[in-house]
């Protein structure tokens, strides 16, 4: 079964959290989708991935540009639901939902904890997750933004 881990944001935005977990899982060697809702958030963390830090940049292509060859690319940015790189992880950021988890190693639901919406739709993904007998965890921010698994 695939693991399915829910990553409450409660301290700090998308932005800032994404890029560190998306280091962790290409440090791992694992290709990355991360899906989106909106063409708006899909540019914004395309740019914001080559700058989030002076010193480093993650490297990384999405959807909409016509280089680099997605297949090429260790995290690929996009809304769709295909899974262009042979990911092993799947991140749904902005309320987006994979036409299916099974294929996958980890699908990451990561929501907005000030969003009521966001925090509604990640309970109700976690109802369907649970039926179908995936492995569930849920993580959430301690005060310094650290993550801490709450069940």
């Amino acid at each position: 079964m695939t693991e399915v881990l829910f990553y409450h944001l409660t301290r700090q935005k998308l932005d800032d959290a994404l890029p560190l977990l998306l280091e962790k899982s290409v440090a791992k060697g694992w290709n990355v989708v991360v899906q989106a809702t909106s063409e708006d958030l899909t540019k914004r963390l395309d740019e914001h991935l080559w700058t989030y830090r002076p010193e480093t940049f993650l490297a990384h292509g999405a959807a909409g540009n016509e280089k680099p060859d997605p297949a090429q690319c260790p995290i690929w940015i996009t809304t769709d639901t295909a899974n262009p790189n042979g990911a092993a992880i799947r991140f749904l950021v902005e309320g987006a939902i994979p036409a299916q988890v099974e294929s996958y190693e980890r699908v990451i639901y990561m929501f907005d904890g000030f969003d009521e919406d966001a925090v509604a739709g990640a309970r109700e993904r976690w109802k369907i997750e649970k039926s179908a007998g995936h492995v569930l965890t849920y993580w959430q921010q301690d005060e310094a933004g650290r993550w801490g698994r709450k069940a």
